[in-house]
């Protein structure tokens, strides 16, 4: 606060006592009135009194944001591709951050591309329309093993096989830790799409390598070395190659399993993403979007169970605290007794659920507290066919409306959503009606409206 304020001359001084204070907590008040009082001269900030006149921000900061606000702006609107690139890049440390960046990419249009031991580069590359990996994403290959595929690659040219990579690499830098990663991540998915041979081949392969190594280092060529030309990249000198016997390749899920394991993400597929597009009809909020909503908002959303933790209660009652995932991040959910008892058959590791909830927050946290799930393969819809023009009719919509409450069932049951499709010759619109029109018995209800004279049909989830 200013003490006091005295004339020297024509130089006015202030002497201020200075507090330092720290933060020991925080308390959320909610919405609280606040006001803006403006100065003929703005850049005093304090009255003499020692009452804050103005939280007004200070015009060079402002400025510099302003400019900063307009560049980023500015490249994201028209450099998109090599904008996230750089985001990804300077946020590569923070798992929740890239998962969030992947996700604003692909609702961009740009895809994200799993690392590729022949494209990547330390980190993530814009391409055309796409964004590349990096290597240094690739957990258990450390900056030793990059840097020396990198610099085999730049000299002598990209690799054509396995053989020719285990031949061109030191296998004390380039380990098989680190080449089993870059197969089950898909890094070498350009020399063979098929990662359970590659990872059945690389035992025979190392060992095959480091023979030819000593061989060359005591002058002891074979027989294939003597007729020249087997290190070329257009040479068949890699066919006295070993190789397992043919397997299948990896289950997808399996495949995706351990992208992210070794990633941290899922990046060739999603398990949501064959329904990513329908989802956002019944669930628009996603699980990077709770921190936006207010307390104690009823909310739904097309969700993954990345991990589930059983706790008993002091009286004995089972619940348990999910960590859920979708394409945008992840959120922590909790299932009280009450709901556990209805639900926790379907509560399992990577299950893709239909969940409704509420959100809470609890110690500057955001969590959801859920109250029902649903399978997502058993998700249906009543799907509504209305054209513009009828779309608009109060009568006909009030019958439309009369028919659906008439028939939507027991009200603490009705969990499956009624969609309007409303189309015209350029477009067609999917538009997801209020909870309060949720049904129970979808067939007697698509009956009903078909009946009343409504193009009506059940569609699941992953169809519509």
């Amino acid at each position: 606060m200013i003490d006091e304020l005295d004339e020297l001359g024509d130089r006015p001084t202030a002497r201020l006592e200075v507090r330092v204070v720290k933060i020991v907590r925080r308390k959320r008040l909610g919405v609280q009135p606040v006001f803006d009082i403006g100065l003929a001269q703005d850049h005093n900030f304090m009255l003499g009194n020692g009452a804050i006149a103005s939280n007004c921000f200070n015009k060079s900061h402002s400025t510099a944001y302003g400019y900063v606000t307009y560049q980023t702006a500015y490249l994201k609107a028209n450099y998109p591709v090599e904008y996230m690139a750089a985001l990804l890049t300077a946020n590569s440390d923070d798992q929740d951050k890239v998962q969030k960046y992947i996700s604003t990419s692909l609702s961009m249009g740009i895809q994200v591309e799993p690392p590729d031991i022949n494209r990547s580069e330390v980190d993530f590359t814009p391409l055309r329309q796409s964004i590349l990996f990096g290597l240094s994403a690739v957990r258990n290959v450390g900056t030793g093993a990059i840097e020396a595929i990198l610099q085999t690659r730049h000299e002598e040219g990209p690799f054509t096989s396995l053989p020719d990579l285990c031949s061109r690499i030191d296998p004390r830098v380039v380990n098989r830790r680190a080449l089993e990663a870059l197969i089950q991540c898909g890094a070498m998915d350009a020399l063979e799409t098929n990662r359970n041979q590659l990872l059945h081949d690389l035992e025979l392969v190392l060992d095959w390598a480091q023979s030819r190594a000593r061989d060359r280092a005591i002058g002891q060529g074979n027989l294939f070395d003597m007729m020249g030309g087997v290190d070329t990249p257009d040479s068949n000198g890699f066919d006295s190659a070993p190789k397992a016997p043919a397997v299948e390749d990896l289950p997808p899920q399996e495949k995706l399993k351990l992208e992210k394991d070794l990633l941290g993400f899922y990046v060739s597929d999603h398990p949501l993403k064959s329904v990513h597009q329908a989802a956002r009809v019944l669930a628009p909020i996603n699980l990077g979007d709770l921190e936006d909503q207010p307390d104690n908002t009823t909310v739904s959303a097309v969700a993954m169970i990345a991990g589930i933790k059983p706790v008993t209660t002091k009286k004995g009652d089972r619940m348990a605290i999910l960590q859920l995932e979708d394409l945008s991040g992840q959120s922590e959910a909790v299932v009280f007794p009450k709901s556990f008892q209805r639900i926790g058959e379907m509560l399992s590791e990577d299950a893709r659920l239909m969940v409704w909830g509420k959100v809470d927050r609890r110690d500057d946290r955001v969590q959801l507290i859920v109250d029902d799930v649903e399978p997502i393969d058993a998700v249906q819809l009543v799907m509504v066919e209305l054209e513009p023009q009828v779309a608009e009719d109060i009568t006909y919509l009030h019958e439309f409306r009369n028919v659906l409450m008439k028939n939507r069932g027991d009200e603490s049951r009705c969990k499956t959503p009624v969609i309007a499709v409303i189309t015209n010759e350029h477009r067609r619109e999917l538009v997801r009606l209020g909870a309060q029109f949720r049904v129970q018995d979808y067939a007697n209800v698509v009956t009903a409206l078909n009946q009343a004279g409504f193009r009506a049909r059940v569609s699941s989830l992953t169809s519509a």
